[in-house]
């Protein structure tokens, strides 16, 4: 194990926004590339690297990008907390919280959410992420199309 102390060193903060759409739901896209991107920018070569997604029904996961893989996961998140089950939080004669204009009976993108998560660290090393050989980022749309915003928060020096 190589180990170093900066205490010289300062520690950078660096963070964009990455902004996507999907075409369904639901949806693996591979933002890998732009977080490697944002890393460069941030000129940080040894730390840790947060990508956050800003939704209850949108994930951050870190899997392999392999078609069949990823339409098996989609086919097991959707047995798992089905679109057509029965969820109170789509009853909208009952539910009165955190109600919008365009709110769609969505309970099962929020179950499916609870599997996956909001977030996944990477460490940095070199100036580069230390991913596996098939470790790709990926977010995950479980709702339906429309922009999400990604944080990618970058901290080391």
């Amino acid at each position: 194990m190589n180990t170093r102390t900066q205490d010289a060193q300062t520690v950078r903060l660096y963070r964009e926004v990455i902004a996507r759409t999907a075409n369904h739901a639901p949806e693996f896209i591979d933002i890998t590339d732009e977080v490697r991107e944002i890393l460069g920018r941030s000129g940080v070569q040894e730390g840790t690297v947060v990508v956050f997604s800003r939704h209850t029904t949108a994930a951050i996961k870190i899997n392999e990008d392999e078609p069949l893989l990823l339409r098996d996961m989609a086919r097991f998140l959707e047995r798992t907390a089905p679109p057509d089950g029965d969820y109170r939080h789509n009853d909208f004669f009952i539910r009165t919280a955190n109600m919008t204009q365009d709110e769609c009976p969505n309970g099962h993108s929020h179950c499916q959410h609870l599997l996956l998560g909001a977030s996944e660290s990477v460490p940095v090393a070199g100036g580069e992420l230390l991913l596996g050989r098939w470790q790709r980022v990926f977010l995950v749309e479980l709702d339906r199309p429309r922009e999400r915003e990604v944080v990618v928060q970058v901290q080391g020096w």
